[in-house]
């Protein structure tokens, strides 16, 4: 990352789908480079030394939908068939697409981009200047019951896994995107999905329980030693979404040394649920105090979900993340707290983990 901007907070992230965005970008005629500006999409590398954006979790989602909707076709993200459960061979065969162009980022980038196995890797790229890469698995559909595809996987980089999105896995249940809706839905973790947590807490594979239901949350921690992480989700009594956070699940967050990546999505934030991105920043700024009074200063991170949501209009990309550094100076966050939430508690939170 030679050539960022001098006297920025570096930014380690949370969660991103920007290689999704890639791939589904090179189906289309607004297929872009990583590497080159773009005036669409969240994050490149150009936006990112503009803003930054050190690096972060960049997620390998298979989305149900995966052929290019025909020109001009409306596309209902609400619809059923967008959550169905996609068949592991497909799931693996598409990961392994992702973790291609991750891959070849790094191999063209020039030394600009590194793909990070160990939170000493992390500390090494950003003190060289390069774009920290953590491979994470969101929605462990590629992964069999015999676990012969995380061995694979884990090979290959991955050091972070969400066990489910937002629909039924053989590990357990995701909670629906819906707005004054409980997360406690559904039963929760399977034996396959129980035995999942095992292997990741043995092989040093963080545990990501944002997309999963209440049941699915408590099982995972009654068997996890590892930190309780959710990569990007916020707070439910702020924003009653099913995808956030209750004050129960904030106390068992705490009580393991977690984290919880605020995400940046409008309808994740709003009090009102709204799908607009004319949100003032201090949105973010009240639930960053929430959960740092429910977390403390060391637990409490960015998770971004650039590339794969509607943002507030002053961060509408990484480039936009010095106006958030910037907002919570204004609201008398300290230096060494910022620093925290950009990136410190990042790197701790993963180093706990086993990484």
């Amino acid at each position: 990352m030679t050539d960022t901007a001098p006297n920025l907070v570096p930014v380690f992230d949370g969660h991103n789908d920007t290689l999704l965005s890639l791939e589904r970008r090179s189906q289309t005629p607004k297929e872009r480079s990583f590497f080159e500006e773009a005036s669409y999409d969240h994050i490149d590398l150009p936006r990112a030394r503009k803003g930054g954006f050190a690096g972060g979790l960049f997620a390998m989602f298979t989305p149900s939908v995966r052929a290019k909707p025909k020109e001009g076709e409306e596309v209902d993200f609400k619809s059923p068939e967008h959550f169905k459960t996609v068949p592991q061979k497909e799931a693996l065969d598409y990961t392994l697409k992702l973790l291609d162009i991750a891959e070849d980022l790094e191999a063209k980038g020039d030394g600009a981009v590194k793909i990070c196995r160990s939170t000493g890797a992390i500390k090494e790229a950003m003190d060289a200047d390069q774009l920290a890469m953590v491979l994470h698995v969101e929605g462990a559909e590629c992964i069999d019951k015999d676990f012969e595809a995380l061995e694979l996987l884990y090979e290959r980089g991955l050091r972070s896994i969400g066990p489910v999105w937002s629909r039924e896995t053989i590990f357990g249940y995701g909670v629906p995107m819906e707005f004054e809706h409980s997360p406690d839905i559904g039963p929760g973790l399977t034996e396959v999905g129980k035995e999942l947590v095992r292997q990741c807490n043995q092989r040093g594979i963080q545990l990501d329980v944002s997309h999963l239901n209440e049941k699915g949350f408590w099982d995972l921690a009654k068997i996890t030693d590892k930190p309780i992480v959710a990569s990007h989700s916020n707070v439910f009594k702020i924003c009653p979404m099913s995808r956030n956070l209750t004050d129960k699940q904030l106390d068992a967050i705490a009580e393991s040394k977690g984290l919880v990546g605020i995400n940046f999505a409008v309808f994740f934030l709003r009090p009102d649920g709204q799908l607009n991105p004319d949100m003032p920043l201090d949105v973010i700024l009240r639930h960053a105090d929430y959960l740092i009074n429910k977390l403390g200063e060391d637990g409490v991170a960015l998770g971004s979900d650039y590339d794969g949501c509607l943002v507030a209009k002053d961060i509408k990309d990484v480039a936009g993340l010095p106006n958030l550094i910037n907002a919570f100076r204004k609201a008398d966050f300290g230096e060494e707290l910022i620093a925290k939430i950009a990136h410190k508690n990042w790197i701790s939170v993963l180093e706990r983990a086993g990484i």
